[in-house]
C-alpha cells in the first residue's frame, strides 16, 4: 500500500504537534520512519520511505526538509520583520496548520488590510485534523498587512498578520 503526499503531509503535522521523537509506520510493503531533529549531512531531520515489497527491493526514498532556521527568509516574513520594527506588532502562528482567513468558504473574511480591530477580535482560523482554533487579536489596532495565503499550510510562530496599535 502506497502512501499519498497527502497521507504523509497529515502524518507529519499529526508528529510535529506531539512531542514524539521518532515514529516508525509500517504498512503492507511500505515503511515510514520519521525522525525529530535526526542530523543528515545538512544537519537538518530526515524523513526516508523505503518500499519493503521483495519485487521491488532496492527501491527507496530519502528526503531531507530544511527546519524554518535553515530555509531563506521570504518576502511576506521580510515585510512582517520590517513593520514589526517600525512599532507595529505582529501576531505569530501558535500551532502548525492549515490557515484560514473566513469562518466558511462562502463567508467574508474575518478581516482584512486596513480593518480596525479590538483586541479579542477573530482575526482567522487555524485547522489542525479537522479541529479549528479560533486566533484572536492580542491588541485594538489597524491590520497593516495579512501576510499568510489562505488555505495554505502555516508552521509554528510563522507570522500571520501584521497590526498598527492605536
Amino acid at each position: 500500500m502506497a502512501l499519498t503526499y497527502k497521507e504523509i503531509a497529515e502524518i507529519l503535522k499529526i508528529v510535529d504537534a506531539s512531542a514524539c521523537d521518532e515514529v516508525i509506520l509500517e504498512l503492507k510493503g511500505t515503511k515510514l520512519v520519521i525522525r525529530r531533529g535526526a542530523q543528515t549531512s545538512t544537519g537538518s531531520g530526515a524523513l526516508s520511505t523505503q518500499d519493503t515489497d521483495n519485487s521491488q527491493s532496492g527501491s527507496s526514498l530519502n528526503t531531507n526538509f530544511q527546519s524554518s532556521a535553515d530555509t531563506p527568509k521570504l518576502a511576506p516574513k521580510s515585510l512582517a520583520s520590517s513593520l514589526t520594527a517600525e512599532g507595529s506588532n505582529t501576531v505569530h502562528s501558535p500551532m502548525v496548520g492549515t490557515f484560514y482567513r473566513r469562518p466558511s468558504p462562502e463567508e467574508e473574511p474575518f478581516v482584512r488590510e486596513g480593518d480596525t480591530i479590538v483586541a479579542g477580535q477573530p482575526l482567522c482560523l487555524i485547522e489542525v485534523m479537522k479541529l479549528y482554533t479560533t486566533i484572536e487579536a492580542t491588541i485594538s489596532g489597524t491590520v497593516a498587512s495579512v501576510v499568510a495565503d489562505d488555505g495554505q499550510l502555516v508552521e509554528f510562530d510563522q507570522p500571520l498578520f501584521v497590526i498598527k496599535p492605536k
